[in-house]
């Protein structure tokens, strides 16, 4: 029996070291997966501008397009007054002159509008991408930091699963589940000392006979309060 409790005791202390490496590698993921958030926060930003500018070019190509067919409208009716011979016609040529010249010149507003648009968010993009640009580096350069930290601490966490595995094998199959139930219910705590005549766990008072007959191991006994597996300190 005082085998199984020193099982029970070197399985418990590897557990809470084996917690320390997994929270590590948890970091080190957390940390990873936050420049990625951050690095695709920045390349929807980059993105969206670069749709919004793809989108004002497409206007300002219709623009231009419209535009040159008014110039064409202007020269063509202009061509045609030297050549008009009555007064009623010569008036509507003139007219028509007039409304495409309004035209273009609208047209014209428009078209500088797009451009000082343009402009403004191409200006936002340059700065993005450069943004974007930096940050890739340092992220990439960061996470090529942790992937090295992590080789070792991953080989320490494979070789305690190793040594964890190895030791669940020396237990009998019912401590085995009571071990596992115990630490998934108390928070990896499943074996604990008593000091002074309490539980370390639950810091609740054991009964004095239960406590005192903890010290002459004949049987592994757990917390009434936690249901902690139980071990003591033989004093010195």
């Amino acid at each position: 029996m005082q085998k199984q409790l020193q099982l029970l005791r070197d399985l418990q202390e590897l557990d809470t070291e084996k917690k320390v490496v997994e929270d590590e590698q948890k970091a080190a993921l957390s940390e990873q997966q936050s420049l990625k958030v951050e690095l695709d926060r920045l390349q929807g930003m980059v993105d969206s501008l670069a749709g919004e500018i793809g989108v004002l070019e497409a206007e300002k190509r219709e623009l231009d397009s419209a535009m040159v067919l008014e110039q064409e409208n202007i020269e063509r009716s202009e061509g045609r007054l030297p050549q008009i011979k009555t007064q009623k016609e010569y008036v509507a040529v003139l007219k028509e002159v007039d409304t495409a010249k309004k035209l273009a010149k609208e047209l014209q507003a428009s078209i500088d509008a797009k451009n000082e648009i343009l402009s403004s968010l191409s200006a936002d993009k340059d700065e993005k991408d450069g943004e974007l640009a930096a940050s890739t580096e340092q992220a990439n350069a960061r996470c090529s930091e942790i992937d090295a930290a992590m080789v070792s601490v991953n080989n320490k966490f494979a070789k305690m699963t190793s040594q964890r595995d190895a030791l669940l094998e020396e237990l009998p199959k019912a401590m085995r589940k009571r071990y596992e139930l115990l630490m998934s219910r108390r928070a990896g705590m499943a074996v604990v000392e008593a000091r002074g005549g309490a539980c370390s766990g639950c810091h609740m008072h054991l009964p004095p006979q239960m406590y005192n007959s903890l010290f002459v191991v004949q049987e592994i006994q757990s917390c009434p309060h936690c249901s902690r597996l139980l071990f003591v300190t033989a004093p010195d």
